[in-house]
């Protein structure tokens, strides 16, 4: 199943992306409501939320009192990180439990409004960045919920920046206009790249892709490599390295708009344990395949393209040690 994680700041209208793809047939487990599950009345998690800051957050019927506690952790980082790990554990361990209890085949969609920042971006094949100006929020804050300007601004303040959250996105959908046009962005990327990404996916094959001639450099592909890099370290142990390589790691360079990447293994057995693992990152093996301009040589174990269509990416599987794919040229 493809996993897709579904992020952005407060009031950037995460959650209309998220009621839109659930609409499309997605899958969405939503991470604000797995925190409230996880501190119900009698939990482990509320128990230890109240040791943590106090038996007054306690309502008189036994629940959690969100507001007093949001009104604590929005003015001190300290103990917002303290939350963060009293709850971040179990709500990731619900999540994990919900995504496996999905239908075979399901695009599963994590609705995580702390996603970048709890260091998360590795879990999905694809994440997706809801964003909008800083004043449209403010002023939905204060339209909607009822919220002071200052307020809205201390909050919006406490959160991470739009350009650090947003170049961890595979994906950027801008809510800065019509709500109309902001569904129409969403369905075109669950029609255009999802959907295939999760059919290539099931199927176990690389993304289909026509010849692609040299475009001017991209001042993001370092970024999105290095996004890619930590997808694929994640794989597995038996991953000794991840390089960024060929024209796409050389600045200033045109080159076909695909990344390609030399990843080394201690031996073959390791490559042949990895096939299955790399298949369901969303590197199926592309066998007959060669890399742009690469010569076959001694060392090379296997070659993998990425299932995504959104994102042409080479896998060049290795003995560490090897020369079998020479570096930036």
């Amino acid at each position: 199943m493809l996993r897709v994680g579904l992020t952005g700041g407060i009031a950037a209208g995460k959650s209309l992306a998220a009621g839109r793809l659930r609409a499309l047939g997605a899958v969405v487990i939503d991470a604000d409501a797995l925190a409230r599950e996880v501190v119900e009345p009698g939990t482990e998690g509320l128990a230890e939320v109240l040791d943590a800051f106090g038996g007054r957050l306690a309502t008189a019927d036994g629940s959690l009192d969100r507001r007093a506690l949001g009104d604590i952790i929005f003015g001190d980082p300290r103990a917002r990180e303290r939350l963060n790990g009293i709850l971040h554990p179990r709500i990731r361990a619900l999540a994990e439990a919900r995504t496996a209890s999905a239908p075979a085949g399901a695009v599963v969609v994590e609705d995580l409004p702390l996603l970048v920042e709890t260091g998360q971006v590795a879990r999905f094949h694809l994440v997706v960045v809801i964003d909008a100006p800083e004043d449209q929020r403010i002023d939905r804050m204060v339209r909607l919920r009822g919220m002071t300007a200052e307020a809205a601004l201390s909050r919006l303040r406490a959160q991470l920046g739009p350009d650090e959250r947003n170049s961890a996105a595979d994906v950027v959908i801008d809510n800065a206009g019509s709500e109309a046009d902001t569904l129409a962005h969403l369905e075109a990327l669950w029609q255009r790249r999802i959907l295939p990404f999760n059919a290539n996916l099931l199927a176990g094959v690389p993304a289909l892709r026509g010849p692609l001639d040299p475009v001017e450099p991209d001042p993001t592909w370092p970024a999105q490599a290095e996004r890619l890099s930590t997808r694929l370290r994640r794989v597995d142990p038996r991953v000794l390295d991840v390089e960024h390589v060929g024209p796409t790691a050389v600045p200033g360079r045109r080159s076909p708009d695909v990344l390609e990447f030399r990843l080394a293994v201690s031996t073959r057995a390791d490559a042949a344990a990895l096939r299955p693992l790399l298949t369901a990152a969303g590197f199926p093996p592309a066998p007959g395949r060669t890399g742009a301009g690469h010569p076959a040589a001694r060392g090379r174990l296997g070659f993998h393209s990425s299932a995504d269509p959104g994102r042409a990416a080479e896998v060049h599987l290795e003995l560490a040690g090897s020369t079998a794919v020479p570096g930036p040229r």
